[in-house]
């Protein structure tokens, strides 16, 4: 029940960042349903191998390449589905930014949700 609502709620922060930044366009609900399990299995396998791959990077630069692998993730997902469509790199970077502070919001809802319980 959990995995079911997290994915419909990825797929309308997927809506949302399509509506709050043009650089990003999703063409249906079906499409953000589509990329948002794509993009979850691409941060599943792809992301840990990348993050270990440019961990020298990312230890001089404190962290913050990270944010260009979650903008490769994201950019990744695009080009595989085609209901999601992102303008280039930055428009990529910023989607990823959006998306990762409404993933936020959501892994928070849910875990007070699921909590009382």
């Amino acid at each position: 029940m959990k995995l079911i609502l997290k994915w419909l709620l990825s797929a309308a922060a997927l809506l949302a960042v399509a509506y709050l930044y043009s650089g990003v366009t999703v063409s249906s609900f079906t499409g953000a349903l589509i990329a948002a399990a794509v993009l979850g299995a691409l941060n599943l396998v792809v992301r840990p191998i990348l993050v270990l791959l440019t961990l020298p990077v990312t230890l001089v630069t404190l962290g913050l390449f990270l944010f260009v692998v979650n903008a490769l993730m994201f950019w990744a997902a695009a080009s595989l589905v085609s209901g999601l469509n992102v303008a280039g790199f930055g428009a990529a970077l910023i989607g990823s930014l959006i998306y990762s502070v409404l993933q936020l919001a959501i892994e928070f809802v849910l875990e007070r949700l699921f909590l009382n319980k």
